[in-house]
């Protein structure tokens, strides 16, 4: 199969899981209500996020738009180069698999930031708010731990598409040698 298609099946299915799963939340619960799946650790937590990851906003509205703005760039310019790679047969596997993952969890948000508001008649075009859900209450970290002690380690509520956005980026932080490796021209000497 080629890379090109290969990039669309997993950016399409990707896109689409995060939707259904979103979509599910937000017309069968309440927000703020959370539903044990295992245990007392994995819940699915109904909140829906108006900034980036891990809730940080800024700005209130010019920052929603800005931020919004942002994202359509990033990801239009993510898409470009990955299908000018592509075509270029420039592409490793390896390359062509985190920047669809990359694409697809950024696109997932944006289509919550773009149309959610207008759907749920909450906020206009730009400024819906992005779904959240899958909250993983690991273990306790002990009041004596310095900034993250009291709490659960890692308290971020957060969805398909972050989770591939993150697994991107972790993969290329981890592997930035092989990522932005570049191909040795042969020297032909006359």
């Amino acid at each position: 199969m080629k890379k090109s298609s290969i990039a669309l099946l997993i950016i399409f299915s990707i896109v689409l899981i995060d939707q259904i799963t979103k979509i599910l939340v937000k017309t069968t619960m309440s927000l703020g209500e959370a539903l044990p799946v295992f245990g007392n650790w994995f819940y699915i937590f109904f909140v829906e996020n108006e900034g980036m990851a891990f809730g940080i906003s800024f700005g209130a509205n010019i920052g929603k738009l800005l931020l919004s703005l942002v994202r359509i760039v990033v990801a239009g310019f993510l898409i470009y180069y990955l299908f000018t790679i592509i075509n270029r047969k420039q592409a490793r596997w390896s390359v062509v698999i985190i920047l669809s993952l990359i694409i697809a969890g950024a696109l997932g948000n944006i289509i919550d930031s773009l149309f959610y508001g207008v759907i749920w008649h909450y906020a206009p075009f730009l400024y819906g708010r992005v779904v959240d859900m899958f909250y993983f209450k690991l273990f306790f970290i002990p009041n004596w731990v310095p900034l993250w002690g009291g709490s659960y380690f890692f308290p971020a509520i957060f969805n398909v598409a972050d989770a591939c956005t993150s697994v991107g980026i972790f993969a290329i932080i981890i592997w930035n040698k092989q990522f932005f490796a570049q191909k040795k021209e042969e020297i032909i000497e006359p």
